[in-house]
C-alpha cells in the first residue's frame, strides 16, 4: 500500500499542528486541521499560516482537493474557507458535527447553520473510505473529547486529532459539552489496537515537563508502552478518575469562544450585520452576586 508524503505545520500561538498530506503518485492532496491566525484582544484576522501551507502546496506541486477537519477545534479557529477558496478542495468533517452544532446553536444564536451540516461538503460515517489520488483514507469515529471527533487513517499513518498528545503529555480533555471520558477511553483504545508501528500523528503539542522541543510524531507501540494516562494496564475505570480529577483543574483555553463558533460553521464567521461587519458574541454566565451587574435595569 502506498504510504502517504507528509508535511507538518506547528503554530506555535495556538500549539496546533496542521498537515499537508499528499499522493506522490498523483500529487493528489488534503490539508488537515487547518489554522486561521487570530488575535483575541484586536480582532484581527491573518492568514499567513495558511499561507504557508498553500505555498508548500505549490511547492511540491500538489493540487488540494480536500480540507479535512479532525473535530470543531475549541483552541484555535479554521482556515478551510480560505484554503477552499484558494484550491477548490472540499470541507470535510466527522457526521457528528451535527449533534456539536445543536448544543451550541441555541448558545450562539447561530440560527444560520442549516440543521444537515451547515457549510460543510461533507459528513463521514465511521468506516467511510474515500481517495486522495492512489491513497485510501479510512474514517475512524473517536468520540470522548467531543461527540464528533473523527481521526483519518492513511496506510500506516493515523492523524488522531485531539484523542491523543505525545506519550509523555497523556489525553486530550473530555469536559467540553458533549465530552465524555469513558468515550474517550474506548476511543483511544480502538487507536491503539491498530498495528504497533502505525504512525500516530497528533494535532497539538505542549511540550511535557523536561521536555525541551516541540513533537507531534509518535507510534502505537510508544503510546502502548510510554502513555502517561493510557500505557497498557490502565483500566478504564483508572483512567477516566484521572481524566476527570484533571479536567476539573483545566481552565477554558483561551480563543474557545470564538473557536467554537466558527468552527461549527466550517471556519465561517457568523453573518455580518448591516454595517458589513461580523461580530462574535461572548455570553456572560453570572456567579454569586454578579445577576444585578448583568440584568436590564428595571
Amino acid at each position: 500500500m502506498d504510504k502517504p508524503e507528509i508535511r507538518a505545520f506547528f503554530d506555535e500561538t495556538t500549539n496546533t499542528v496542521s498537515y499537508l498530506v499528499w499522493d506522490k503518485g498523483t500529487q493528489a492532496g488534503a490539508v488537515i486541521d487547518p489554522v486561521l491566525d487570530f488575535d483575541p484582544a484586536s480582532g484581527q484576522v491573518d492568514i499567513r499560516s495558511a499561507e504557508a501551507i498553500i505555498a508548500a502546496a505549490a511547492e511540491e506541486g500538489v493540487k488540494v482537493e480536500r480540507v479535512l477537519e479532525t473535530h470543531a477545534h475549541a483552541d484555535h479557529l479554521s482556515a478551510a474557507p480560505f484554503i477552499k477558496e484558494k484550491t477548490g478542495a472540499k470541507i470535510g468533517i466527522g457526521e457528528h458535527i451535527r449533534d456539536v452544532q445543536a448544543i451550541f446553536r441555541p448558545i450562539f444564536m447561530a440560527d444560520d447553520i442549516r440543521p444537515e451540516g451547515g457549510d460543510f461538503d461533507h459528513l463521514f460515517r465511521d468506516g467511510e473510505r474515500f481517495a486522495i489520488g492512489a491513497l485510501e483514507v479510512e474514517v475512524m469515529h473517536v468520540p470522548g473529547h467531543t461527540p464528533a471527533d473523527i481521526a483519518y487513517r492513511i496506510a500506516d499513518a493515523v492523524f488522531v486529532g485531539d484523542t491523543l498528545f505525545m506519550p509523555d503529555y497523556g489525553t486530550a480533555r473530555a469536559d467540553f459539552p458533549g465530552g465524555d471520558a469513558h468515550m474517550l477511553y474506548r476511543s483511544i483504545r480502538r487507536l491503539l489496537a491498530l498495528p504497533e508501528e502505525t504512525r500516530l500523528f497528533m494535532c497539538h503539542d505542549y511540550k511535557a515537563p523536561g521536555r525541551e522541543e516541540y513533537r507531534w510524531e509518535t507510534t502505537v507501540g510508544d503510546q502502548r508502552r510510554d502513555s502517561v494516562h493510557v500505557h497498557d494496564g490502565v483500566s478504564e475505570e483508572e483512567f477516566v478518575a484521572q481524566r476527570e480529577s484533571r479536567d476539573a483543574t483545566l481552565s477554558a483555553p483561551r480563543l474557545l469562544l470564538p473557536s467554537v463558533q466558527v468552527n461549527i460553521r466550517a471556519g465561517r464567521f457568523p453573518p455580518a450585520k448591516a454595517n458589513g461587519v461580523s461580530y462574535l458574541q461572548i455570553p456572560v454566565k453570572p456567579v454569586r452576586g454578579a445577576v444585578a451587574a448583568v440584568s436590564p435595569a428595571a
